[in-house]
Order: C-alpha cells, then structure tokens, then sequence
C-alpha cells in the first residue's frame, strides 16, 4: 500500500512512530507536511499539491493534524477525501471534535456521560450560571488544547472575574464553557486510546504539584491503568459519537462513573512510552484493513 501521512514534519514521534511500524509491514509512506500543501479546487480534479507537485494516488491518508491547523489541514482532508481516497479520521470528525461546544452537544445527543456543562455569550448571565454549575467552576475556551485556556475558579468573585476577562479579550468570538469541577478527580484523569472497537491502551495522567489540570503537556505524569468495563465501554461510546476510529478519550473518575472530558482526533503516542503497549502497530493494522475494504468494495460498485 501507498500511504499519505500528514503530519507538522517527520521529526514527530508520532509521525517516527507511524512510518517506522508501515514501512515494516512492507508499505511506502511519505509524510505530507499539510500546511505546505495547495488544493487545485476543480470539480474534475481535485488534486494536492505539495511543493510544486501534484501528489500522486495514495491508498490511505492518515491525518495528524495539530489543533492550531484544524481549519487548513481538514480542507487538505477533504481534498483527499474528494478523490475517493480512504482516510483513517474524516474531515468532518476531526472539526467537530476540536470544537469543544460542538463536541459536548454531540456527546450529549448520544447519552455519553461529561460533567455538566453550560454555555453562554451573555456576561449579564454570570450569576445565574454561577448558581446552576456551582464553585468551584471550571472555565475553559471552547478550542483550547494541552490544557492551555482552562482555569479553576474557587470563589464567585473570582469566577465573575475570569468570565469577565474571556469575554472582553476573547476578540475571535471563541465558545466560553463552564463545567463542573470533580472533586474526587482533582488533578487525575484517564487517556483511553481507541483504534476500531478496542481500546488498545490505558493511563493514568495525575498532575505533579496542586494543579487540577492533569495533561502531559502541563507536566503531568502517566501511569499504565487498567481500565473497568464501564470505562471502556464509556470510551468506545464516545469514539463512536465523535465518529472518530483512532482516538484518545480522556475520562474522570467521579463518583457517579466514568465522565467524558474530551476525545482527541490526533492523541499522542506517548502512551507507549507509559504502557509498554504497541499502539501504532493496532493503526496500520486497521488502516490496512480498511482501505484493503473500502478498494474491494469500489472495484465490485465499478
């Protein structure tokens, strides 16, 4: 097979990751650097250019698109997606899953359980959220991502201030959530990695002094776990609602089962590093598989 990876550049471990375990099951790989891709927008040819050249036919693309990209690198996404190519994470699953607001009410339409959440445009509707979500509050931008725009507010007065500071400064419009805070979870979560209908992977993240925050990137640290039923039913749940194959869903521990905090299109592979697991072997498996499925079935609709 001829596989497509897009990708910020081949120094990533991920992306390391990804063509060292496809190039050991006998495929040819390139990695695309999406962002210095152009799209030739004809209804014929819908092609991608990549440094002056028109890519040629892939089997599969398997994108890795950062969240500061979402916007450019989903249209390459569906560029690829317009010439019947097979892609691991679609487009629209990869958009919808970086925005937060989006993403909760998809979560919610599928009876996934997330702390309570609420939403709001208005400051003159500070106190009435205050009363409804309770303190301490969480508030987060709706496209945050490494736990970066997410604050914890343990006083009305602090709450009222933080609010207020979003909305004035927030000049790109951006979504402003309030959620409730898990007390018996402070400062722990759980990253569930899903490839097809398994999870393939599991840890514990826990924050390393008195942050509430528990993501990699803000210093926390990662411990294998095993997982209940009930939470790897609850992450494939959510994989499903998202429409996401290959994904990392971080969940709470919280007294009234597993909360869904967020389901990540393009998780990192750090994870093996914590788990001993060989999560890039599951995703050329199933990529392999799926576009070996999704090619017979063309060839029989020809």
């Amino acid at each position: 097979m001829k596989i497509a990876i897009l990708s910020n550049g081949p120094g990533n471990y991920s992306t390391k990751r990804l063509v060292e375990e496809a190039k050991k099951r006998g495929h040819k790989v390139e990695v695309i650097k999406y962002k210095n891709c152009y799209l030739a927008l004809d209804d014929k040819h819908p092609d991608v250019y990549y440094d002056g050249e028109k890519l040629s036919k892939y089997d599969a693309i398997i994108p890795r698109i950062s969240n500061s990209m979402t916007r450019y690198g989903c249209a390459v996404v569906r560029q690829f997606e317009m010439q019947g190519i097979y892609t691991s994470s679609s487009s629209v699953a990869i958009t919808r899953s970086r925005d937060k607001l989006r993403a909760a009410q998809i979560l919610a339409k599928y009876d996934v359980d997330t702390p309570k959440t609420l939403v709001s445009r208005n400051t003159s509707d500070i106190d009435d959220l205050l009363e409804q979500i309770g303190l301490p509050v969480i508030i987060k931008l709706a496209r945050g991502t490494h736990g970066n725009g997410v604050i914890l507010a343990d006083t009305r007065k602090a709450a009222k201030s933080a609010l207020q500071a979003f909305y004035l400064y927030n000049e790109d419009g951006t979504n402003i959530l309030l959620q409730e805070y898990i007390k018996e979870s402070a400062g722990t979560d759980i990253r569930a990695f899903v490839v097809g209908n398994q999870v393939v992977a599991s840890m514990k993240r826990a924050s390393l002094d008195d942050d509430f925050r528990s993501n990699l990137h803000q210093g926390g640290e990662g411990t294998p776990i095993k997982l209940t039923s009930e939470e790897k039913k609850t992450a494939l749940k959510a994989a499903r609602a998202m429409g996401l194959h290959i994904c990392g869903v971080d969940m709470m521990r919280s007294n009234r089962g597993p909360l869904v905090l967020e389901v990540n299109a393009s998780p990192g592979f750090g994870i093996e590093k914590v788990t001993g697991r060989d999560v890039t072997s599951k995703i050329i498996e199933y990529v392999e598989h799926n576009a070996k499925r999704r090619h017979h079935k063309d060839k029989i609709g020809a």
